[in-house]
């Protein structure tokens, strides 16, 4: 009687125990699987971006030393700039005063031309 009922609770016991601990194994083999799998992901993933940044850092090197190049060539064409622009800007004479000084440059010119050719002043 007695020795029968705990011998079949010990079995009963066992086969949960054991059913149990397969259920908790395979859980575990699972787990640690897509653990490793999410790794190995995301450790792709730090290489991809690493050696993105690194590219992208060199892009912004080339970049800032281009920026670098052509703002000098810029302030050495706005110097030069600055330094012809009173020669070409309007040095305060109308453009008026400008024709009729020509003008009489012309006219000046035309009568010394006369003058050497020996042709009458009057």
């Amino acid at each position: 009687g007695m020795l029968e009922v705990i011998e079949s609770d010990f079995a009963r016991l066992e086969a949960d125990t054991k059913s149990g601990e397969a259920t908790a194994q395979k859980e575990y083999d699972t787990f640690m699987t897509d653990s490793k799998v999410d790794k190995e992901s995301k450790t792709k993933d730090i290489e991809h971006k690493t050696a993105k940044k690194q590219d992208e850092e060199q892009a912004l090197t080339v970049k800032n030393e281009d920026l670098e190049g052509t703002q000098k060539e810029l302030d050495a064409a706005l110097a030069y700039f600055d330094k012809l622009k009173p020669s070409c800007v309007d040095a305060g004479v109308s453009y008026e005063d400008r024709v009729a000084r020509r003008k009489e440059e012309v006219e000046s010119l035309q009568e010394a031309l006369r003058i050497l050719n020996g042709e009458d002043l009057a």
